[in-house]
């Protein structure tokens, strides 16, 4: 069994990003991404209709984090705090010394590379701090962009199932992805 202590969220830098900690202030900038039919297309949730949906989030994830179930980093150019979108583990199974990333970023900074970044600075933190053996993702089919982002960090495809989600009253599909530890980072 994996034993995490994910009470502490470390922050995280990259070339251009910062990666900290989330906080109820964040939940204006979250209730922006999550009420954003553009960001939420691909995501199978339904759209935030208030701040304080965003700020329930927020604290859901600061209270998972304080269980070690899960970890989850704002997203912030560097220069800015502003939160311009978030990445983490949002689920880990402990058993199975498994995670699944889930990732969100606000449309101005699409196309810039910038998920990539996150994405390798959270694979790295997970599998050299947090002892991970393999990582999953879930995306829908038609998500062009994020499936990229998977395969540019080493993600493999690995399964495709048919309307397994039903979100907004639709049935979608989902494509798993997955990494598994590299050799180096497991020593």
């Amino acid at each position: 069994m994996l034993r995490l202590d994910l009470r502490h969220v470390p922050k995280l830098s990259t070339p251009r990003l910062i990666l900290r900690a989330l906080v109820d202030e964040d939940a204006p900038a979250i209730f922006e991404l999550r009420s954003n039919p553009n960001v939420m297309r691909f995501i199978p949730k339904p759209l935030n209709t208030s701040t304080d949906e965003s700020l329930l989030m927020v604290r859901e994830f600061h209270q998972a984090s304080l269980r070690s179930d899960s970890i989850m980093w704002g997203i912030t150019v560097k220069g800015s705090n502003k939160v311009m979108g978030y990445i983490g583990f949002w689920r880990i199974l402990k058993e199975h010394h498994r995670a699944e990333i889930g990732y969100a970023l606000h449309p101005d900074l699409w196309g810039q590379g910038l998920m990539s970044e996150a994405v390798a600075a959270t694979m790295d933190h997970g599998f050299r701090k947090m002892r991970l053996h393999s990582v999953e993702a879930a995306v829908t089919p038609d998500n062009h962009s994020s499936i990229q982002v998977l395969e540019r960090n080493g993600f493999v495809r690995e399964g495709h199932f048919k309307e397994n989600h039903y979100t907004n009253g639709v049935f979608v599909d989902s494509v798993i992805y997955s990494r598994l530890t590299p050799v180096k980072a497991a020593k």
